[in-house]
């Protein structure tokens, strides 16, 4: 049987992906060996910020008087696990299938395998296989999993993951936090807010791809939960005689009755048949049309690579990006359309160069778009930054009584447009779109001066950057 299109890997990136090909007028089917909706929809994105979305808002409300005195009681942890529960739809994907067959795009559940050029065979959970061929192009949709470091004892001690940390139907009386990135940041602001006596330990600064502002108020921000923040050490053994035994570097020891590991991600490139055409089963690296770098290609363009596996951007949005951009690529060339190449076509995948968004769901939040100031100058580029006090500007004193934040910009000197734009601070993920707006449009400085922001409202944090950069 054949397809026009065979996407490998059913969540949000290769749905994207899948849909742009069928808008496009050609056949398509997804291949998923679990739900219907990938990682984010059920084990990352989604459950994680319901986990702490009922923390953040509880403490907004207690930031706030007049609201402060109707939080009479701490959160509810049963009622927050039932809500994250609803929001992944208790791990159905009924809700998913169904969105795919209103698509148009065909679902084959079971193991996706590449065996040769356009070549893919499906095998279902009772072993039974079926080939199937691609008339124009095979999608390599099938993500990352979370990196176990090879640290003496901790794969024997059945350790969380992401997904155990966003599944849990308990809260664990303690948890150590292996990790100083998102994960770990979002995690350990979730689960001791939950009454969970937590410990981090991370070797490095925490959110070490931000500006480090960032990672240091969130770790201020984290100690004042109750977090033990522990910086500048590793574990060297993990064991298990009921609780989970951690030593560390500096020669302590700590106990909880569970360990999270998030120390990274790995390419979910084995057993999908990529050595049967050559291709070494890790990263897949990309052009900007998304298609792999592999001699495979070089006849006649057939295999691309979307979302985490390409290890470009690991996040959900600039996957879903790719997706859409890989679908009108397939399609120009199943139809001999010429490729719109130009650095704003809808053909190529420029944003993940310099221009990504990210928001981490601690509490302050951390929302940043583009380069910080260290990437920025190892790039070459002659800038200069600004920084200004969020709760300065008139919204943030409404927003709350104590608002604590802060706002960076990255200016490129010889252009006069925005590099990076990192905030920190409550509910500032909705300060981000207009700085993606702005860098990746390359609105120029002098133009900015003309966007007036309402007052008062915390977006006049952009009038407050412009004054303190000047003319």
């Amino acid at each position: 049987m054949s397809y026009d299109v065979i996407v490998l890997g059913s969540g949000p990136v290769g749905e994207n992906a899948a849909d742009r090909a069928v808008q496009g007028g050609l056949t398509t089917a997804i291949i998923e060996k679990e739900l219907v909706g990938g990682e984010c929809s059920f084990w990352a994105c989604m459950p994680s910020k319901a986990l702490l979305r009922s923390g953040i808002a509880m403490r907004a409300a207690k930031n706030v008087a007049g609201a402060a005195q109707a939080v009479t009681k701490g959160i509810g942890v049963q009622e927050t696990l039932n809500r994250r529960n609803e929001v992944v739809g208790n791990w159905s994907d009924k809700g998913g299938a169904a969105w795919l067959e209103g698509a148009g795009i065909s679902l084959l559940r079971g193991h996706g395998e590449i065996t040769g050029i356009k070549s893919v065979k499906v095998t279902t959970s009772d072993g039974k296989s079926k080939q199937y061929t691609a008339n124009h192009a095979v999608v390599v949709a099938t993500g990352s999993d979370p990196l176990i470091p090879d640290i003496d004892g901790l794969k024997d001690v059945s350790p969380w993951t992401s997904r155990d940390a966003t599944s849990s139907q308990k809260v664990p009386e303690s948890l150590i936090v292996i990790g100083g990135g998102v994960v770990a940041c979002e995690m350990a602001t979730a689960w001791v807010t939950f009454g969970s006596k937590v410990t981090l330990i991370s070797r490095g600064k925490l959110l070490a791809n931000v500006e480090p502002f960032a990672g240091e108020m969130v770790a201020q921000a984290l100690k004042d939960l109750g977090v033990d923040v522990r910086i500048g050490i590793s574990p060297k053994k993990v064991s298990r005689s009921g609780d989970v035994k951690v030593e560390l570097s500096d020669g302590s020891t700590l106990t909880a009755s569970e360990v999270l590991v998030a120390t990274g991600r790995i390419p979910r490139a084995k057993n999908i048949g990529l050595e049967t055409i050559g291709v070494k089963p890790s990263w897949l690296p990309v052009d900007e049309s998304l298609l792999v770098k592999h001699e495979t290609n070089a006849s006649e363009p057939w295999l691309y690579a979307v979302g985490d596996i390409n290890h470009r951007a690991l996040l959900t949005h600039q996957g879903k990006y790719q997706g859409r951009a890989a679908g009108d690529v397939i399609v120009a060339r199943a139809k001999g359309q010429p490729l719109a190449t130009q650095s704003w076509g809808r053909h190529v995948a420029t944003a993940d160069l310099e221009s990504v968004p990210q928001v981490i769901f601690t509490d302050p939040e951390v929302a940043a778009v583009g380069l910080s100031e260290a990437v920025a100058k190892s790039r070459g580029y002659r800038i200069r930054t600004v920084e200004y006090n969020i709760g300065n500007v008139a919204g943030a004193y409404l927003h709350s009584d104590d608002y604590k934040g802060k706002a960076k910009t990255v200016v490129d000197e010889d252009r006069k447009v925005l590099l990076g734009v990192t905030f920190v601070g409550p509910d500032v993920a909705e300060l981000l779109q207009s700085a993606t707006i702005a860098v990746v449009g390359q609105v120029p400085i002098d133009r900015l001066w003309h966007a007036v922001p309402a007052y008062p409202t915390v977006s006049e944090i952009w009038l407050r950057l412009l004054e303190a950069y000047g003319r």
